[in-house]
């Protein structure tokens, strides 16, 4: 990916490249080259106009009026998330659009919101353009997962809330919480909730680093049908969708708010998946650490017999569970009563983990098995002293022993 950062000192005062061009090059290559430095030097003063504040030179680079639309709504949503930071460039050569004078260009944006210093969040957008001494846009579309080295999904998930709705947003110590302006009389309690809910979660950071702020945002169900892709499972109530960056932003559905007290526990759960998982990307056979270790921070304390789950689990673990954890994960097909079962034995696996070791050793544990992907039997006596043979023995035992 081509970065070009605004001042970066590679530019000339016009945006264009100070380095001469390569007289062997290709004159078709050497020509979307130089529209690729045209369109990135209105992309610096794009960025340059949002950063100020400057609704007029945001939307300047636009020729149509969708391009308009689209931009307004993009930046009135990116400024009330407090955009801190924005970096955008064309992202290889410009191809033609199939009409005389128009080009097709993709360009990464990354940016932060809030805390200019955080690490820069990544999106790919495609776009069309229209030649000349400086290019207008004539359409953007919405983002498309951010390819990693191996071409396949990762990071950016697509279709992320500020480029799609209006948003209203409030910022607190540790939280950004938005949604759309129907629902805006719900901020006020959300910050609250999520304040909160940062609190526990900032004590699971694995690498002692939590996030620089927990972002939310409350979907309608419009929204819920639609944002990320809209490919949320029918049992969820909410989620924590990783976007590259080292950031993950919780969803919370249209029905969460009618689990009253229960929507802290969500949200404790989600916050822990952001300070335990940046970017890393784990095993379904992690999934009981992953879910397990997010179940206990939503627990907060709490005695195991008011675990909400609890006769689920006790099902699960009396009926049709062979004792193992790395098939536990569940997928869409499963019913309510077994995602419940499956989430109450991941937690009462990692209490069991908590009880014997403590967070200082468990969450090394954690970051080994999760995001260096080594298995449990290769690391489990290196760092908790203990065979794993012997731990899981012990651990079942106790989860058994908790659902009498």
């Amino acid at each position: 990916m081509t970065v070009l950062m605004i001042g970066s000192g590679r530019e000339g005062a016009d945006g264009a490249s100070s380095e001469s061009a390569d007289p062997t090059e290709n004159p078709t290559t050497a020509a979307a080259r130089q529209l690729a430095e045209r369109i990135g030097a209105q992309l610096n003063r794009q960025a340059a106009a949002l950063l100020d504040g400057d609704r007029a030179g945001f939307l300047a680079i636009a020729e149509t009026a969708a391009a308009r639309t689209e931009l307004r709504r993009r930046y009135d949503s990116l400024r009330a998330l407090r955009v801190a930071r924005w970096v955008a460039s064309p992202s290889g050569l410009p191809t033609r659009a199939g009409e005389a004078g128009e080009w097709r260009m993709r360009v990464s944006m990354n940016y932060c919101f809030v805390t200019a210093s955080c690490q820069l969040s990544p999106m790919v957008v495609d776009t069309r353009w229209s030649d000349g001494p400086e290019p207008r846009l004539l359409e953007i579309e919405r983002s498309k997962p951010f390819p990693d080295v191996l071409g396949q999904a990762s990071g950016q998930p697509g279709n992320v809330p500020w480029e799609i709705s209006e948003l209203t947003v409030v910022v607190g110590k540790r939280t950004l919480v938005a949604t759309v302006r129907e629902h805006r009389e719900l901020l006020p309690i959300l910050l609250l909730q999520a304040e909160a809910a940062a609190r526990v979660a900032d004590r699971y950071a694995v690498d002692g680093t939590p996030p620089d702020r927990y972002r939310v945002f409350y979907a309608g169900k419009k929204e819920w049908q639609s944002w990320y892709g809209g490919e949320q499972p029918e049992w969820g109530i909410g989620t924590a969708i990783g976007i590259g960056g080292g950031h993950h932003e919780v969803v919370l559905g249209p029905d969460s708010l009618y689990y009253g007290p229960y929507l802290d526990q969500v949200l404790r759960h989600e916050f822990t998946h952001a300070a335990t998982m940046h970017d890393g990307y784990w095993e379904d056979s992690a999934w009981w650490l992953v879910d397990g270790l997010a179940e206990y921070a939503a627990a907060n304390g709490q005695p195991i017999a008011r675990y909400p789950a609890l006769a689920e689990t006790r099902r699960l673990v009396r009926g049709d569970w062979d004792g193992r954890f790395d098939d536990l994960y569940p997928t869409a097909e499963f019913s309510d009563e077994e995602v419940n079962g499956t989430y109450g034995i991941a937690y009462l696996a990692v209490g069991y983990f908590m009880e014997r070791f403590g967070a200082e050793r468990l969450l090394p544990f954690f970051k080994a098995v999760v995001h260096q992907g080594r298995r449990p039997a290769q690391t489990s006596e290196e760092l908790l002293g203990v065979p794993w043979s012997e731990l899981h023995k012990e651990c079942v035992a106790y989860i058994r022993k908790a659902v009498r």
